[in-house]
């Protein structure tokens, strides 16, 4: 798994770009505005989501560990894919997806391209919560936010355990309350949530 690059852009074309570390050129495709803003000969830090298909492997990257964790969380819909999740992110903020989601705003993913009504109106249903503690308007992302990025990603990974979602997001705002602070680890919050559910008996049947 490759988390993250830091090497020279030696190419960009349109959203793609490849960095070279150590002597390796890594083919790296990201938001449209981000790519704006790399230019060829300086060297920049990626946060990457490796995606593994059967016949292809893509590298994604973002400039914030905060835009990796935006990616994951909207990559988590059902019916979004990595490309639409780029897209997303390439047309839309952090604020602006957080705003759309919170006052039910579907029009504003439908204007990104490949999204249609049914996809748009999914993303606004699924992520609903996903920002419960998170101030609807700052410039840029806090520490305080990071443990809703994080609770996504654990309640698919105990999705794909067996639990099914309703009782995965229990378990994890379960082990999010007990955090003393408002930062956690995806590691040692998926850990805490296993200790929580560990000792149920029977899990829901996945939906």
């Amino acid at each position: 798994m490759i988390s993250s690059l830091r090497g020279v852009v030696t190419h960009r074309a349109g959203a793609d770009v490849v960095v070279e570390v150590g002597g390796i050129g890594y083919l790296v495709t990201v938001p449209d505005r981000l790519a704006l803003s790399l230019g060829e000969g300086e060297e920049t830090l990626l946060y990457t989501s490796m995606v593994v298909r059967e016949d292809h492997i893509a590298l994604f990257g973002f400039g914030s560990r905060d835009d990796l964790g935006l990616f994951s969380l909207v990559r988590s819909v059902n019916g979004v894919g990595p490309k639409s999740a780029l897209a997303i992110l390439s047309h839309l903020s952090g604020d602006e997806i957080h705003d759309a989601v919170v006052t039910e705003n579907d029009g504003a993913f439908r204007q990104v391209s490949g999204i249609g009504p049914k996809t748009a109106k999914l993303i606004v249903l699924s992520l609903q919560g996903a920002f419960d503690t998170v101030s609807p308007k700052k410039s840029t992302s806090s520490a305080s936010d990071v443990p809703e990025v994080l609770r996504q990603s654990v309640v698919q990974a105990l999705v794909g355990l067996g639990w099914s979602e309703k009782i995965a997001r229990e378990g994890v705002t379960q082990a999010l309350e007990e955090q003393p602070g408002p930062v956690v680890d995806a590691g040692v919050l998926l850990r805490q949530a296993l200790t929580i559910l560990g000792p149920k008996t029977s899990r829901e049947a996945r939906s």
